[in-house]
């Protein structure tokens, strides 16, 4: 028997093309190009001007003066990195907050994902919306609703001290902590929903054989369920983990003077110090280092795939 020949690769056509250039040209145009100008910022030098940089490359100045400007160009920005110990101090402690605050609503969102999948078919809707309601008002507002409640004359130290459970507010605004947990109510959607599909997806007769077996409903729970929902937990840790290492506006306004975190060092290198340089570098460098975890999960998936 003869084998058969190798089939040409069919060619796309123009609409699978459009669909294929479409968010290629976005990804381009709102994120590489931004991050381009980011690092040509980055190694460059500061300066008394507007903005606050050199060199700035003026095409109308010919090849001789752009391969000047390129010239200039260095890593004075990154050697600072490593030498300010204020960047390492705010890097540490944004993925020590983050990692804190990520398993913190990983633990508080597996139940309600559970119960949510669990329900009858017609309640799940309204739960989900229910899961998602607090997008349907601002951020910001969000935000600052938790001044209210954990100031010191806040509600919820109003509460307990008129039940005399203490005599004193309990000193939770301007934390750590506080930010912690602005940050799990903020992000908590992004680990639900992951962990949602993951445990609606699976097979409800794979949970009867397991009990069938002998199997309790925890041994249940930790030999299949919670297994087989690892690419939601995957998906959701990385959904909150990465934007809440870079968070200015939660550490802004519930943490106190001494929260350090990366995203604030940036805006005082922007607007108060006006270094943009080494606040570029600092933000290439997070990127860079935000890059790691999303690298191994493309990695585990693609070995996952292969077996």
């Amino acid at each position: 028997m003869t084998d058969s020949p190798p089939r040409e690769p069919r060619r796309l056509t123009r609409g699978e093309w459009l669909v294929i250039a479409a968010p290629a040209a976005w990804i381009a145009l709102f994120f590489l190009a931004p991050f381009a100008l980011i690092v040509k910022i980055s190694l460059s030098r500061p300066a008394q001007a507007r903005p606050p940089y050199e060199p700035v490359f003026d095409l109308a100045s010919g090849v001789a003066g752009l391969l000047e400007k390129i010239s200039q160009l260095g890593f004075d920005a990154y050697r600072g990195l490593a030498e300010d110990t204020l960047y390492l101090d705010s890097y540490l402690s944004s993925l020590t907050t983050a990692g804190i605050a990520t398993l913190v609503a990983l633990v508080a969102a597996y139940p309600f994902a559970l119960a949510i999948a669990r329900a009858p078919q017609k309640w799940r809707p309204i739960l989900i919306g229910f899961a998602v309601a607090p997008f349907w008002t601002s951020f910001l507002i969000r935000v600052y609703a938790w001044i209210a409640l954990l100031k010191d004359e806040g509600i919820i130290n109003h509460a307990l001290m008129s039940l005399g459970v203490i005599d004193a507010p309990l000193p939770m605004f301007a934390t750590r902590g506080a930010v912690i947990v602005g940050i799990v109510y903020s992000y908590l959607p992004f680990m639900l929903l992951p962990l949602y599909a993951a445990i609606e997806g699976q097979d409800p007769s794979l949970r009867e054989a397991a009990a069938d077996l002998g199997a309790s409903p925890r041994q249940v729970f930790l030999r299949v369920t919670l297994p087989l929902s690892k690419r939601g937990i995957v998906a959701g840790v990385l959904l909150v983990f990465i934007p809440a290492v870079g968070e200015f506006v939660i550490p802004d306004l519930l943490g106190g003077s001494d929260t350090l975190m990366i995203g604030r060092s940036l805006w005082n290198d922007f607007f108060a110090n006006r270094d943009w340089p080494a606040a570029s570098a600092a933000a290439v460098a997070l990127l860079a280092l935000l890059l790691v975890p999303i690298l191994l999960y493309e990695r585990a998936q693609t070995r996952e795939g292969r077996r």
